[in-house]
């Protein structure tokens, strides 16, 4: 392990944990341009963290210790996962964890412990959220493993720094097989991250939204480290995203310090792109009604499994 490494590998986390919140807020206020309001500010994540931070947190009646250590053990995960994933750099001193399936499992611990927490308490409202939390990751992780192994197949490997490298050395050759991917890919990020048309991260309708009626009990530091997992979460999925379908940018260790300095504002840019997209869909989308969230996430597997197919067939 060489100095570059471990300092692109430090970077890498503290630039994740930072920024998570600003890409937040950036899709947020893309989101209000596109509606025509008036936009939030980039910085309001961050203001509303550091507001639940100051504040005494309050725990329900028989609250066991699994709901008290959830939100530190799925913010660990998200950290976690942001160092695995090759957005800077793809030869990292954790690049040997960074196995695709192995990631799947991570942020399906995630899921879990979320869920458990939430019927913890017996509220109606937690494990009605718990129960379709719990669905839409049991429809959504089969179309994400589908998508990582098309992408392994290319590759040759599930290591996803090491897609990402073989992935960006063939710039000039088109992969229609990543073309249905991309889609089905694109499907499960807005599914996995409570966003329209799946689900509306800025209602509190009870009837309707799944991932913030599972965090109705939380309150304080609970709730700030929640709230910044579910930002750490959407930052890393679209980092995935890079990896597997944008990866020029992350340094390598011949590159020197020379791609590092260019692989941060090259990930910014990235990033921006990806939250005016993920703004756009959902302003052109609409909430779909919770029993067509299979028929969603359906689609999607079938895109990754079109994807496959013309892999085998075409060999593209």
């Amino acid at each position: 392990m060489t100095t570059l490494s471990a300092v692109t590998q430090t970077l890498e986390v503290i630039f994740a944990a930072l920024v998570a919140p600003a890409f937040l807020g950036w899709v947020n206020q893309c989101r209000a341009w596109l509606q025509n309001r008036r936009p939030p500010s980039v910085l309001q994540p961050y203001w509303g963290l550091r507001k639940l931070f100051h504040k005494d947190a309050i725990l329900a009646d028989g609250a066991s210790p699994l709901f008290r250590i959830t939100p530190y053990v799925v913010f660990g995960t998200m950290i976690v996962a942001a160092a695995i994933i090759p957005s800077m750099g793809t030869r990292l001193p954790l690049s040997t964890a960074a196995d695709g399936i192995a990631l799947v499992g991570l942020l399906a611990t995630a899921r879990v412990f979320v869920s458990l927490a939430a019927m913890d308490i017996g509220t109606a409202f937690g494990s009605l959220g718990a129960r379709r939390e719990m669905m839409v990751g049991f429809l959504a992780e089969p179309a994400l493993l589908m998508v990582l192994f098309v992408a392994a197949m290319i590759s040759q490997t599930t290591s996803l720094p090491l897609i990402a490298e073989s992935l960006s050395v063939g710039v000039h050759s088109l992969y229609p097989s990543l073309a249905f991917t991309g889609v089905a890919f694109t499907l499960v990020l807005l599914a996995e991250n409570a966003r329209i048309p799946v689900d509306n991260p800025a209602t509190h309708l009870e009837l309707t939204m799944i991932h913030e009626a599972m965090l109705l009990e939380y309150s304080a530091r609970h709730l700030a480290l929640m709230e910044w997992a579910a930002a750490l979460k959407l930052f890393n999925y679209a980092c995935i995203g890079f990896a597997m379908f944008v990866p020029w940018g992350a340094t390598r260790e011949a590159l020197g310090p020379l791609g590092l300095v260019l692989a941060v504002p090259v990930l910014a840019v990235k990033l921006v792109i990806a939250g005016a997209g993920i703004a756009l869909i959902e302003t052109l989308s609409a909430k779909l009604r919770v029993f067509r969230a299979p028929e969603f996430l359906a689609t999607a597997f079938l895109f990754a499994v079109l994807g496959l197919l013309v892999h085998l067939l075409l060999g593209t």
